[in-house]
């Protein structure tokens, strides 16, 4: 007996940890790390990241999908350093290796959100984020003081519970199922006419039997 089927699926990869060598997809998010002073971490959580002026590769935000290349940032005493788990929203994505060494400090000028350095030409991979509002502070990876750990997770804490002025606008899709601030234009399905959201994951027809 034929079977009649229209519709459509889609597949939504949600992996947020990359090994270290992988390459990143463009305008997907990864964890990464990024390692600081103790002194400096509280300011970082509350208000964000400062770029660095320069680097290996140049401006921006240094933090790697290896926690051992955090490991070893910045040069000081293992106690006085933290280490942050991030959440990095990478964008558009330049891989610097020995072929495009010209542009190793000027990938952002060529329209480029991050940098990626694979771990085959220096040891242990490093990305650089030129906008720093693309990183987000979602955990401490290392801190040996347990004190200072964790008056730094419950600053983390208020910061994720404290809402974006412009979330609060966010309304829930009947069709997907989504938050969003602008409206999703239902539409009608070219098969069996139901009304559906363009961003629905999956769509399936199911026609009334005569």
């Amino acid at each position: 007996m034929p079977v009649e089927f229209s519709g459509w699926a889609t597949y939504s990869d949600k992996s947020k940890h990359l090994k270290p060598g992988q390459e990143p997809k463009k305008s997907h998010g990864y964890t990464m790390y990024h390692g600081t002073l103790k002194t400096n971490a509280p300011a970082i959580i509350s208000s964000g990241f400062r770029p660095s002026a320069g680097g290996t590769l140049g401006p921006g935000v240094y933090c790697s999908r290896d926690i051992n290349k955090a490991m070893g940032y910045p040069a000081c005493a293992p106690n006085d350093r933290v280490v942050f788990k991030l959440r990095v929203r990478v964008g558009k994505v330049k891989r610097i290796d020995r072929q495009s060494l010209n542009q190793m400090t000027s990938w952002h000028q060529n329209g480029y959100d991050t940098a990626w350095l694979p771990a085959s030409v220096t040891g242990l991979e490093e990305d650089c984020v030129f906008d720093p509002k693309r990183l987000t502070v979602i955990g401490i990876a290392h801190c040996t003081d347990s004190s200072a750990k964790s008056s730094l997770e419950s600053l983390i804490k208020q910061k994720s519970q404290s809402q974006d002025p412009k979330e609060k606008d966010l309304k829930l899709c009947k069709g997907c199922g989504m938050q969003t601030q602008d409206k999703h234009t239902m539409e009608k399905c070219w098969s069996c006419k139901a009304s559906i959201c363009p961003f629905m994951k999956n769509h399936v027809c199911r026609r009334k039997g005569k």
